[in-house]
């Protein structure tokens, strides 16, 4: 991947959305910014911000999301490469993550006290990442993704975990 001429792109369509959508919205491009994470190293970095930041982040972030998913689409890149492009507004995605391996934390502790698997709300693929990757090193546990499309969750087993004959009940977090 061309860095800069991916830079470039997602530039040409975020301008053309920000003017067109007579949105208030200024945003910055890095290329290999700093890591923020362990778990995420983008290579293109976009954040933003302006009066209309709120928009951005209204229900859970989902405008923000859609324009990150659009601009992976327009630039064609294979899911495996989607990790390489990241939008963020307001520091949302670190929050986001953080809320994510507290609920892992949570999850986990019910999950040990019952000895039943727990299914978390439906997520991102990036989401349902961060949260294997939060729980990763708990050894008497393990994870699995379950579900299609928008309704894929990830699952939290007891390591040992064998399930009884028919599905096993699903619990999740209030």
């Amino acid at each position: 991947m061309d860095k800069v001429a991916t830079a470039n792109r997602i530039n040409e369509f975020l301008q053309s959305v920000v003017s067109d959508g007579g949105l208030h919205l200024k945003y910055r491009i890095v290329v290999d910014p700093p890591a923020k994470s362990e778990w995420e190293k983008p290579e293109i970095f976009v954040d933003f911000s302006g009066p209309d930041s709120s928009l951005l982040l209204d229900r859970g972030g989902e405008l923000l999301r859609a324009l990150e998913l659009l601009a992976l689409e327009i630039l064609h890149l294979p899911s495996g490469e989607h990790d390489k492009i990241s939008f963020d507004c307001k520091n949302q995605r670190s929050m986001r993550f953080q809320e994510l391996r507290m609920a892992a934390g949570v999850a986990a502790e019910k999950v040990r006290q019952t000895g039943t698997p727990y299914h978390f709300a439906p997520m991102s693929s990036r989401e349902r990442r961060m949260v294997h990757l939060a729980l990763r090193d708990q050894s008497d546990l393990r994870t699995e993704s379950d579900g299609e499309g928008f309704n894929r969750c990830v699952v939290l087993y007891p390591a040992d975990y064998k399930p009884a004959a028919g599905k096993p009940a699903r619990r999740t977090l209030p």
